[in-house]
C-alpha cells in the first residue's frame, strides 16, 4: 500500500463540503412557486382580466367552471351568485390578501424592532415598561384583540392592517431583545465602544444586523398569519366591505351555496391555502438557512 505525501491531504481525507438537502431544496423551490405564481396574478392578472370583478350578471350567476358540464370558457371557475367571475375575484382578492399580509407584518415587526433595541439595550426603566406592556399584550388572544381594534375603528382595509400591526408588535420586540441581550455583552460591541461610537451607530451597525435572521424567520410566517386572521375577519363581516373583492368575504358569500355551488368556497379556500403553504415553506427554508444544525430535518 503507497504511503501517503506527508503534509498532503488523500482524498479520503480532504473535508467535503455538505450539499444541501435534496427535500430542503426541493421545498424552498415549491415554496418560491407558489409564492411568485400569486404575486404575479396579483400584479399582472388584473390587466389581462376581460371581466369586472364587480360587474353583475344575474343572468348568469351561478355557473359552473369551465370543465364541468354547463360550464362556460369565459368563466374559468364560473361565476358567484351575483354573475360574477371567480377567477377575477380571486386575482383582485390576492392583492389585498398580500397587502393586508405584508402591511401588517411590516408595521409590526417595525415597532416591535424598535422597542426591542430599546428595551435590550437601554434596560432599566424602558425595559420593564416595554416588556410589562409586551405581557399585557400577550394576555390577550390575538384575534379577539383584533376583531375589538377593528370594531372600534370601523371595518376597512386600513383598520384591518393598524388592528393586526396593534396585535403583532409584542413578538418582535420579545425577540430582539433577546438577541440584543445576548449580543451588546460582545467584544465586538465593546470595541466600538472604546472606538467612541455612540449608542445609535452601536445598534444600527453592529447589533441591529444580528437580529435580521430571526426577524426574517417570524416575519415570513406572520404574513400567512396575518393573511388567515383578515380571511377571519372578513368572513365575520369586519374586515374588507362588499363589494371589495377579498378572500374571506368570498368563502362568507358562498357559504350559504355550499350544497349547490362548491365552487364559491372551494377557490378561495384553495388560493389561501397554498398562498400560507408557500409562505411557510420560504420561512422553513430561511430558518434552516439561519441555523445549518436544522437542515437535517428536511
Amino acid at each position: 500500500m503507497r504511503a501517503a505525501t506527508p503534509g498532503v491531504q488523500t482524498d479520503a481525507r480532504r473535508p467535503r463540503k455538505r450539499a444541501r438537502p435534496a427535500g430542503l431544496r426541493l421545498r424552498t423551490a415549491l415554496g418560491l412557486a407558489i409564492i411568485g405564481l400569486i404575486v404575479l396574478a396579483a400584479a399582472v392578472g388584473p390587466t389581462i382580466s376581460s371581466h369586472d370583478p364587480l360587474r353583475q350578471d344575474l343572468g348568469g350567476r351561478l355557473r359552473p367552471p369551465a370543465w364541468v358540464a354547463g360550464g362556460d370558457p369565459a368563466y374559468p371557475l364560473g361565476t358567484d351568485q351575483l354573475g360574477r367571475d371567480v377567477l377575477t375575484r380571486l386575482v383582485y382578492g390576492a392583492r389585498t390578501s398580500l397587502l393586508i399580509g405584508f402591511g401588517a407584518v411590516l408595521l409590526s415587526g417595525t415597532a416591535g424592532t424598535l422597542l426591542g433595541l430599546i428595551a435590550g439595550y437601554y434596560g432599566g426603566l424602558a425595559d420593564r415598561a416595554i416588556m410589562r406592556l409586551a405581557d399585557i399584550q400577550f394576555s390577550f388572544p390575538f384575534i379577539l384583540l383584533v376583531i375589538t381594534l377593528v370594531a372600534v375603528l370601523g371595518p376597512g382595509l386600513g383598520s384591518v392592517v393598524l388592528a393586526m400591526a396593534v396585535g403583532g408588535w409584542a413578538t418582535y420586540a420579545r425577540v430582539v431583545r433577546a438577541q440584543v441581550l445576548a449580543l451588546k455583552g460582545r467584544e465586538f460591541v465593546e470595541a466600538a465602544r472604546c472606538l467612541g461610537a455612540g449608542s445609535l451607530e452601536i445598534l444600527y451597525r453592529h447589533i441591529f444586523p444580528g437580529t435580521v435572521g430571526p426577524l426574517s424567520v417570524i416575519g415570513t410566517y406572520s404574513v400567512g398569519q396575518m393573511m388567515v386572521f383578515a380571511a377571519a375577519l372578513d368572513f365575520l363581516g369586519l374586515g374588507i366591505q362588499p363589494p371589495t373583492p377579498a378572500w374571506g368575504t368570498m368563502l362568507a358569500d358562498g357559504l350559504a351555496y355550499l350544497d349547490t355551488a362548491w365552487w364559491l368556497n372551494v377557490f378561495p379556500g384553495l388560493a389561501l391555502v397554498l398562498t400560507v403553504l408557500g409562505l411557510n415553506l420560504v420561512g422553513d427554508a430561511i430558518r434552516a438557512a439561519a441555523d445549518p444544525r436544522l437542515r437535517r430535518n428536511f
